[in-house]
C-alpha cells in the first residue's frame, strides 16, 4: 500500500473518536455519588421500607444546589416510586463536617442544606415506604436535578444526573426475641428518618460508618406513664435501672467489656471511641450479624467472650455507662464484630403490642399487634413476659 494513502487512512480514523465526543451529550453534574450501604428492605408495621444514604460530593467550581430527587424502582416505569423537592428534600439532607454540628437555633442562619459547595459533601438520608403491595426491586435508579449559576448568566441553570443505580441488597433480616422479660418500653431514637441514631456518621481510620442506622435507645415506662418514678437524683430513679437484659438470639459472644463506672443522671462524661458505649457486649447471631448491647451497669454482665448463648439468657442488668445521660440500653445490630466500625442493618423482633406514639402516650393509647415488625422511631410498645 501506498504509505501516503495508509497515513491518510490513519488521520481519519484518529480524527473519527473526536468528533463523536464533540457531538455527544453535554456532561452531567461533576459530582461524585456513592452509597455506602444498599439497602435492605425492613417490614415496619405492614409496609416495606429501603433505608440507605447518598454521598454526594461537588467536584465543580460552582455550587451545585439539589432541587430535585426522583427514585425508579421498575424497569422502563415512567413514573416514580419516590420524590424530593422543596422542603422535604431539604430536611432529607445535611452538610459533612462543622454544619453538622450546628444546633436547630442555628438553622435561620445556616446554608441551606440542599447546596453542595465545590469540594464539599452533603449527605442525603433517604427512608422509602414502597407503596401497598409494590413488588420489592432489585434496583433503584436516581434521577438528581441540580441548579446553578454559571458567571454571567441571567439566571439559574440546570444540570441532571440521569440514572444513578443503587441495588437492593436481599439479606436474611434477623428475626429476635425481646431483649426484656415483658414491661412498656419506649423505642427512643429508633427508626425514623429524623432520629439522632439515624443520622449518625462516623469517620474512624480512614472510612465513615453509620453502625446506629436503625438502633433503639429502650427506655423503661413505668405505671406513671414516665420514664422515672419521683426525681432524677439517682440511677434508681428510673424504671429501666437493673432490668435484666436478655439475649435476643442464640449466638455467641465476641466482645465483652465491663470496666466504666456508671454516670451520675443528667452529667455526661467526656466521650471517646474507647468508651461511647460504656459497658457492652456484643453477640454474633449469624455469620455476618452482631447484635450490640450498651450501656450496662457495672459488674452486673454475666458472660464472658467465647460463650454461647440461648434465647433469653439473662446477659446483664441496664445500666447508664458511657455516653448517656440516664438509665437506657443502647441496642444496634450490625454486620461487623465491632461497635462503632461496621454497617447498621435492620432487624425484626417476632411481636409486640403497639401502643403509640411517644408524644400521645398514655392519654391517647392505642393498641395494636405488631408481627415481625421493627418498631418505629420514639414508639411506645409492649412486650409480653417469656414463657419458659
Amino acid at each position: 500500500m501506498n504509505v501516503t494513502r495508509w497515513s491518510a487512512v490513519v488521520t481519519s480514523l484518529l480524527v473519527l473518536p473526536f468528533v463523536l465526543l464533540c457531538s455527544a451529550r453535554e456532561r452531567g453534574p461533576r459530582v461524585d455519588v456513592v452509597c455506602p450501604s444498599a439497602p435492605i428492605p425492613v417490614v415496619i408495621n405492614n409496609a416495606q421500607v429501603l433505608v440507605y444514604e447518598l454521598h454526594i460530593t461537588n467536584f465543580d467550581t460552582l455550587p451545585l444546589s439539589l432541587k430535585d430527587l426522583e427514585i425508579f424502582g421498575n424497569e422502563g416505569s415512567a413514573a416514580p416510586i419516590f420524590k424530593l423537592e422543596g422542603d422535604k428534600l431539604a430536611a432529607a439532607m445535611t452538610r459533612v463536617g462543622a454544619m453538622m454540628m450546628m444546633s436547630s437555633n442555628d438553622a435561620s442562619t445556616s446554608p441551606d442544606t440542599r447546596t453542595i459547595d465545590p469540594g464539599g459533601r452533603n449527605v442525603l438520608f433517604l427512608w422509602v415506604e414502597l407503596p401497598t403491595a409494590h413488588p420489592v426491586p432489585e434496583n433503584l435508579k436516581h434521577r438528581l436535578v441540580f441548579s446553578f449559576n454559571p458567571a454571567g448568566s441571567t439566571g439559574p441553570s440546570e444540570t441532571t444526573l440521569e440514572s444513578f443505580e443503587v441495588p437492593v441488597r436481599q439479606d436474611l433480616v434477623p428475626k429476635l426475641s425481646p431483649p426484656f422479660n415483658g414491661g412498656i418500653w419506649v423505642a427512643g431514637d429508633g427508626p425514623m428518618n429524623t432520629a439522632n441514631h439515624r443520622r449518625s456518621i462516623f469517620a474512624i481510620d480512614g472510612h465513615i460508618y453509620s453502625p446506629e442506622r436503625f438502633a433503639i435507645d429502650w427506655v423503661k415506662v413505668g405505671p406513671n406513664g414516665d420514664s422515672r418514678r419521683d426525681g432524677a437524683k439517682k440511677n434508681e430513679d428510673w424504671w429501666g435501672w437493673g432490668a435484666p437484659v436478655l439475649a435476643v438470639a442464640d449466638g455467641e459472644v465476641t466482645e465483652v467489656v465491663d470496666q466504666f463506672p456508671d454516670n451520675e443522671p443528667k452529667v455526661l462524661p467526656p466521650v471517646t471511641l474507647d468508651n461511647i458505649g460504656g459497658n457492652h457486649i456484643v453477640l454474633k447471631i449469624a455469620p455476618d450479624r452482631f447484635v450490640t448491647y450498651a450501656h450496662l451497669q457495672q459488674g452486673s454482665i454475666k458472660v464472658r467472650q467465647g460463650a454461647r448463648v440461648h434465647r433469653g439468657d439473662v446477659l446483664a442488668l441496664l445500666g447508664n455507662s458511657g455516653n448517656t445521660t440516664g438509665a437506657h440500653l443502647h441496642l444496634q445490630v450490625t454486620d461487623r464484630n465491632s461497635v462503632l466500625e461496621s454497617q447498621g442493618v435492620p432487624f425484626v423482633f417476632e411481636g409486640f403490642t403497639y401502643l403509640g406514639p411517644g408524644a400521645d402516650y398514655p392519654e391517647k393509647q392505642v393498641s395494636q399487634p405488631w408481627v415481625s415488625s421493627i418498631p418505629p422511631g420514639d414508639g411506645v410498645l409492649r412486650f409480653e413476659p417469656i414463657k419458659k
